[in-house]
């Protein structure tokens, strides 16, 4: 655990990793707190069910008995586990068992489409499945192209499947979980994909320890008597697993958890007022959102910190979140193979509006060349951080090239380009590659583009991030339409949600364009920066 210093020099100078030999998440985030005392780990909010709790007992007991359920069929150590549930307490318990148990677990979004949990399903190798009724249907149409996948348990049952709760009523309460070393494999989260198809992250056991500096400084050195954590990035991505859910739980913090259809500003505010909720990780999305609600201090909400990350606080969101909570959100930078490593901290040294934060503590990040040479304070280049750190992911799975790539010697490139001042304050400047940043995802064009192109109607197409005063960018797809064919908004319309129903909500092209040529190397690339320089140049003139 970090230790709070005078200074930012002093915290950073005097810290130091301990990372044990041996280590496992759902020990640390869960058997370790279940002193029969009943403290509390989760609070659900369900707009069906009401409110649950669940103390650390109890989650200890369920993550038994789905480990104990997960081997009694088959499933062994080091197999991938998918996890395809919202924010809800089965989705913790599957986790802590999937860990406990030495297998890997793979976080799937909800609003993912048959084609994007197709490719990860598939790439990973997954054994067994843990779904509710209402994303089944999307398992059942791609289950053919899915060979590993022996088993699929469902939350009451559903398609005549093995039904979760039935099945854990089956196994014991009584676990011993794995002695997994720090390194041993624990997790795959999948990024989002430029030239390609999604990479694996594949993240060991440490990455939990390696996450926790990261966690305490944006949230105000947390944690604190009180302290109860919230947000609303669903727990499949890093951001609400590993900035929120296991590194709060592995704290002895309660989470709150609630399955929310779609997010409401002043619902946000009303939910953390009735729960009290102290910390929360807020994408700037959902803060730009929050600001448009009118006096929120009705609510009466008592905060002590915010987490903000995916894009750079302006002066007057930072004014804004002072009058409102009473203190700045802290902004925080990292991507899904190494995480939050730049931070924002108030209360330990000034924000500089822009800027992305200081290093934190035990994390080595500088600004270097494409060959991995540090460049002088204010040179714009590379962001990257360091190895070892045990933030950093161990590889791409099951793409050496794509890992190897990913280095430039001692350096993990982020592919973010910024600079570093002489204080230390990092200032991101852009993305070295294609990945357009949309509410709080990171999207990357290569599927989007892959989507698209099986439309019957498209010869070729390019997908970009516009500017979007709420979601920083929105993904627009310019199309060359296949001779023959009309473009015409119905046409734009259908591609949308070809795109829709087959990727994720969040990945369709609000925009469409289409046109007569697109701009092209001279190997026949298409060159996506020479379209994002016209759209900037349009709005100029606009």
């Amino acid at each position: 655990m970090l230790e709070r210093r005078a200074t930012y020099r002093e915290t950073v100078d005097r810290f130091a990793w301990n990372i044990p030999a041996h280590f496992n998440i759902g020990v640390a985030a869960c058997d370790r707190h279940a002193d029969g005392s009943g403290r509390p780990a989760l609070i659900y909010e369900d707009e069906a069910t009401g409110v649950a709790t669940l103390s650390f007992d109890e989650l200890k007991q369920a993550s038994n008995r789905i480990a104990n359920m997960l081997r009694g069929h088959g499933i062994g150590q080091g197999e991938r586990v998918g996890i395809l549930l919202p924010q809800r307490p089965e989705t913790a318990m599957a986790h802590l068992a999937v860990y406990k148990m030495g297998a890997i677990a793979l976080p799937l979004f909800i609003q993912f489409g048959p084609e994007a949990l197709e490719h990860r399903l598939q790439h990973s190798g997954a054994a067994a499945l843990i779904t509710d009724a209402e994303n089944l249907a999307k398992i059942e149409a791609i289950r053919g192209a899915l060979p590993d996948l022996r088993r699929i348990f469902v939350i009451d049952g559903a398609g005549g499947h093995l039904d979760l709760a039935a099945e854990m009523a089956k196994a014991s309460d009584a676990f011993t979980p794995v002695d997994t070393r720090a390194d041993d494999p624990a997790l795959i989260i999948y990024t989002s994909g430029t030239t390609g198809k999604p990479k694996g992250a594949l993240h060991a056991h440490r990455v939990l320890l390696g996450h926790l500096p990261g966690v305490q400084v944006p949230q105000s050195f947390f944690p604190q008597s009180g302290d109860l954590f919230w947000t609303p990035a669903d727990w499949a991505w890093i951001g609400g697993l590993l900035d929120v859910l296991l590194p709060s739980l592995c704290c002895g913090v309660p989470v709150l958890a609630s399955r929310a259809r779609k997010f409401d500003p002043e619902a946000a505010f009303d939910l953390m007022a009735r729960h009290g909720v102290r910390n929360a990780f807020l994408p700037p999305t959902a803060l730009k959102l929050m600001r448009q609600v009118r006096d929120p201090r009705r609510f009466g909400y008592a905060m002590r910190s915010i987490g903000s990350g995916g894009e750079t606080l302006g002066a007057d969101m930072l004014d804004w979140s002072r009058e409102t909570f009473g203190f700045a959100v802290n902004e925080f930078y990292g991507q899904t193979e190494a995480n939050l490593l730049v931070a924002n901290c108030e209360s330990l040294f000034p924000i500089r509006p822009g800027s992305m934060g200081r290093a934190v503590p035990g994390h080595r990040v500088a600004v270097v060349s494409p060959e991995g040479e540090p460049l002088p304070a204010g040179e714009a280049g590379l962001i990257a951080v360091a190895r070892p750190d045990p933030v950093m992911m161990l590889e791409y799975w099951r793409q050496p090239e794509a890992t190897a790539a990913k280095f430039a010697g001692e350096w993990l490139l982020t592919g973010d380009t910024g600079t570093c001042d002489e204080d230390g304050y990092f200032w991101f400047q852009g993305r070295d590659d294609d990945i357009i940043s949309s509410g709080s995802y990171r999207i990357g064009p290569g599927d989007i583009e892959d989507c698209i192109i099986r439309h019957p109607a498209v010869l070729m197409v390019a997908v970009i991030g516009v500017p979007d005063p709420v979601r920083t960018e929105i993904v627009k797809a310019f199309i060359l339409p296949k001779p023959g064919v009309e473009a015409s908004d119905a046409l734009a319309a259908e591609i949308q949600a070809f795109v829709r129903d087959r990727l994720a909500a969040y990945q369709y092209p609000r925009a469409i364009e289409f046109v007569t040529e697109l701009p092209m190397t001279a190997t026949g690339k298409i060159q996506r920066k020479n379209l994002r320089e016209m759209e900037i140049e349009r709005q100029r003139s606009a």
